[in-house]
Formats: C-alpha cells, structure tokens, sequence
C-alpha cells in the first residue's frame, strides 16, 4: 500500500481505529504539494527538465485575471478565457498550470484549449502526474481499443471530424461488442458529418435490442430525407392525413406495431397524453417535411378540425430533428423553444430572441430562448434585454439574478458604455460592470504588453 493510500484509509476511517505512523496532517499536506506539483509519490530519480516553451506566455494582467476567474471572482467566464487565450496562439505562466490541469481533470469541457494554453511545461507535468495524462493523449488505435468509454468516444468523434467514412467503418467493427450505452452514444457522434453514405449502417441499428440505441439511430436516419426510415415515415404520415383546400384532416394511427417500433415510435406515452395522439406526434417528427406540400406559413393558417395542437407539436419536433430553418421560423413563432434557434443564422437568432424579450415576461421560457442564441448578443438583442432588466427591476427585482448573469456573460463585451449609461439601476450596472470586465479580458488577452515572467514560479 502506498503512502497515500495509507493516509486515506486513516483519514477516513480514524486513527483510533487505523493506526498511522507520523503526524497524518503534515504528512498529507506535503503528499498534496508533491502531487501538485505533478511529482509521482515517492523515491523516484528527478525528471529531466522540461522542454524550452515554444510560444510567449499571454501577458501579466491576463494571467492574473485568470488566477482571479479561477478563484472565483465571476468562475462562469473561464471557458471564454480560455478559447480567447487559446486563439491568440499564447500560453498560461507555469505557476498557473498545476491548478489549470487539475480543473481539466475534472472538467473535459475546458480540455479542447489546453493543449495549446499549457505549452511544453504542461506536456511536461502531465508525463509526471498520470491524473493529468489526458493532455497526452493522442488518438490512436490503442486508445479505441483499450481506452475508458470518454476516451473513444473523444477518439470517434476526433476522427469522424477527419475521416467520417473511416469513423463509421471503426465503429461497425468492433459493434457487436459495445455495451448498450455506448452504443447510443457513439451513434451520436456519428451526427458530424452525417451523410447518406451512413444510412445503411443507421438503418441496421435499428434491429437493436436497445431502445435507446434505435431512437439515436432514428434520429439520426430522420435527417436525412432520402432515407429508408422517412420513407416509411412519409407514408405513415399520408396514411393518417388528408389536405383539401384550407383544411388538414387528420385520422391518427390506432396501434403501434412492430415496425413502428423498430423506427423508433415509443409505444407508451407519457402520462397525459393519448396514445394515438403520441404515436401520431412520433410519426410526423420523422416524417420528411416536404411530404406537406406547402410551406409551413400557409400550413399553419389551415384549420385542422381534430388532433390540432398534436400536429402542430409534431411539427416543431419536426423542424428540430431536421434542422429545417424555413419551418423553424414559422413554428417559433407558434412555439417560442430555443431549439428551433439552432437551426437559424445567427442574425435571425438575435431578431427573433429580441421580439421575444420585448413582448414576453420574463420567466424559464424566456430565460431558455436567450440561452439558444449562438453568439454574443448585439446592440439589438441587448437594448431589449436591458429594458426588461430595467421594467423587471421596478416590480420584482427578485427575480433578475439568472437574467443579469445572462446578460453579462452574453451581450458583446464591447457594449458596456452601453449599459453603462443605460440606467443607474442596480442591476444593469452589474451587467455594465461584468461586461467591462470581460472587456478588460479580452483587451489584456490581445495587448502587446510585456509578457509575464515571475521569478522563482516558472520551473522546469
């Protein structure tokens, strides 16, 4: 048993009962530095130094506002940080990289920018603590075959971005031999690049036993027009509907049977809902929406005598599953999701999220709709939103805190004599004061100013 396990085991369970040799505290605390520092515990000979650093640290005044995020002076911000940082092509100061590596340790979500940010001395601490390997790894055969589920998954999806034809032929041949919950999510990888050249392998998923793997194959089938599976689903759907002159009538499906469970229909609907209105939903969600005939803003001024809401809820499932943006705009108009905001051009985002702010109160649907908006919000998006802060602020100011955040983290750094002038209310000059503090961030992060050097805090 190692040292460490050692201490753990006394820590946990008590001295009294698990004797330990030494003074526990000051033992931990020296093994905690040591691992830190990205040292293996115990007698080993010194590594060689680390490598020169091939690219200039980002500057002081970036690096102590990362220290800052890190130590939880508005955390929410790190992965801006980091992508900014990254895109500058600078590194973070050595003293920064045990804590930074640490945090990548635990959140893979901020792994894609350390490569760049932790520069050689990085690589080299991560070849000394096997708790920060991640940064080594490299996709290989090896890691397909050997590797934790997170890592080939990470793997698959690394080369499908590369080679989604090769991607594919991996992921069929090792298959059979998937545990169920992987085999759901690496069917989802294959949504990058998704092309019809998949289709035949999609359309075998869907004799899997899962139910889970055959709904991600589905989903995935349900994009692509052309295939088996919307096929089926086109004549489901002409089987069940009838369009003459402003009307839709509609006679929805009375079983579900097997092959409309093999296409990913789920037989049992969720408390409130009928069956035949749910397995109505499922088919036209998988139906391609050309099968209508007609644009979906003639659609919708149709009178649909039964099944109404059903159809236009299948719809806007619809207009999601196949990233459609000429139905995505028609129906957030009827259903405001911030689904339907994925599949709009950015521009067209801010418009329709601006309308929303402006005419709807603020609550969780609200709240949602700004958060499916792509990129930083502009002069138009972020006036509306102020105005709510302001309206909101006068009646319940209680209920900002989550809309303030937003707007901070959300609207263009760029903006804040915006907000700064806007109105002394308290809470837009807590947005103001975040945005001009993402500003100063990015400001530091593209400044030519010395880089940073401390004395005694870069090792090797």
């Amino acid at each position: 048993m190692s040292t460490w396990e050692e201490m753990a085991s006394a820590a946990l369970v008590g001295i009294d009962r698990r004797p330990y040799h030494g003074v526990l505290l000051e033992d931990a605390a020296v093994e905690v530095a040591r691992r830190r520092a990205g040292r293996r515990p115990g007698g080993v000979a010194p590594p060689e130094p680390a490598p020169e650093e091939e690219r200039p640290a980002v500057t002081r005044r970036a690096a102590e506002r990362l220290v800052r995020i890190m130590g939880g002076e508005h955390e929410r911000l790190l992965p801006e940080w980091l992508a900014a940082a990254a895109a500058t092509g600078g590194r973070v100061p050595a003293y920064v990289l045990p804590e930074l590596l640490e945090r990548g340790r635990r959140d893979r979500s901020i792994r894609v920018h350390l490569g760049v940010l932790a520069g050689q001395r990085g690589r080299w601490l991560a070849g000394q603590n096997p708790a920060w390997a991640y940064l080594l790894e490299e996709p290989t055969g090896e890691t397909w075959e050997l590797g934790g589920a997170a890592d080939r998954r990470a793997h698959l999806r690394t080369l499908r971005a590369a080679d989604p034809a090769e991607a594919r032929r991996l992921l069929e041949s090792t298959w059979e031999r998937e545990t169920p919950d992987d085999r759901a999510e690496f069917v989802e990888v294959l949504a990058d690049g998704l092309s019809m050249d998949d289709e035949p392998f999609l359309e075998s998923v869907l004799d899997d036993r899962r139910r889970e793997v055959r709904q991600a194959a589905a989903n995935l089938l349900t994009r692509l027009p052309a295939s088996r599976l919307s096929q089926r689903m086109a004549e489901r759907v002409r089987a069940c509907v009838a369009v003459a002159g402003d009307v839709i009538a509609i006679e929805a499906p009375r079983e579900c049977d097997k092959a409309m469970e093999r296409d990913g229909i789920r037989p049992k609907p969720p408390r409130g809902i009928g069956e035949r209105a749910w397995w109505l939903q499922q088919v036209i969600a998988r139906a391609p929406l050309a099968v209508w005939g007609r644009p979906p803003a003639a659609l919708l001024r149709m009178r649909i005598p039964d099944w109404d809401a059903d159809v236009k809820t299948a719809w806007v499932r619809a207009a999601v599953l196949q990233k459609d943006p000429e139905w995505a705009r028609a129906m957030f108009g009827w259903d405001p999701i911030a689904d339907l905001l994925e599949s709009l051009p950015p521009d067209e985002q801010q418009e329709l999220a601006a309308d929303f702010v402006r005419k709807h109160d603020l609550d969780s649907q609200l709240i949602m709709v700004l958060g499916g908006v792509s990129s930083h919000w502009r002069e138009g998006l972020a006036t509306a939103v102020l105005r709510k802060i302001v309206k909101v602020a006068a009646t319940q100011p209680w209920n900002l805190g989550e809309l303030v955040k937003l707007a901070g983290e959300h609207i263009d750094p760029a903006l804040f004599p915006l907000a700064e002038s806007y109105s002394p209310v308290e809470a837009i000059q807590q947005v103001a004061a975040l945005l001009r503090f993402r500003a100063d961030m990015h400001k530091e992060l593209s400044s030519p100013e010395t880089p940073v050097t401390r004395p005694g805090k870069e090792f090797s």
